[in-house]
């Protein structure tokens, strides 16, 4: 009787436990899509340097299903502030997360185009502009047929990221995580 009791209790703790954990554990998820959303809204504001800084802090908390994401999101940032060869590095990560991650990989490799193109490679900025229009056709390659060496990339522009896709990447990320925890 007592091995009864002592196995009941055991259990329930255990169960207690369980939503403890699940909640543990998507404590950095929830803090990372915050400040990954928070790099978005002041990219999209022309605050760059303050967005990079969101999106690094919410990459340190290694939240891997959100890393292709920050990662694509920090390429963008990275151009406009003319940090080219990181805004490569940048893309690059978010491209080599595996993954059905279409919108991440189309951005990341717009972005890669960006960066390659205010570098005046215009060849491999085209290859870049055609992986991500055969992603997401809203993407749109920019003409090429100017001298991109005076046409700079300028701090107004906006983000590719739509606030619509910001959310629904994030919806996604949050069911995939919450599905892994009931595993």
């Amino acid at each position: 009787m007592k091995v009864h009791v002592i196995l009941t209790v055991v259990l329930v703790l255990a169960m207690l436990g369980v939503p403890v954990s699940a909640a543990d554990s998507a404590e950095p998820l929830n803090a990372s899509g915050a400040l990954y959303s928070q790099s978005v809204d002041l990219a999209n504001e022309g605050k760059y340097q303050q967005a990079l800084d969101a999106a690094d802090q919410a990459l340190a908390l290694n939240v891997p299903s959100m890393n292709g994401l920050i990662q694509s999101n920090r390429a963008g940032i990275l151009v406009m502030l003319h940090r080219y060869e990181e805004a490569i590095t940048a893309a690059d990560a978010a491209i080599a997360v595996e993954g059905n991650l279409t919108s991440v990989h189309s951005i990341a490799w717009y972005n890669k185009g960006n960066a390659l193109r205010a570098q005046g490679k215009i060849v491999p900025a085209k290859d870049a502009y055609d992986k991500a229009y055969a992603l997401d056709n809203t993407l749109v390659p920019p003409d090429m047929s100017a001298d991109v060496t005076i046409i700079p990339i300028t701090p107004t522009q906006k983000s590719p990221l739509s606030t619509g896709m910001v959310l629904a990447a994030l919806g996604i990320i949050s069911c995939l995580a919450s599905r892994s925890h009931k595993r």
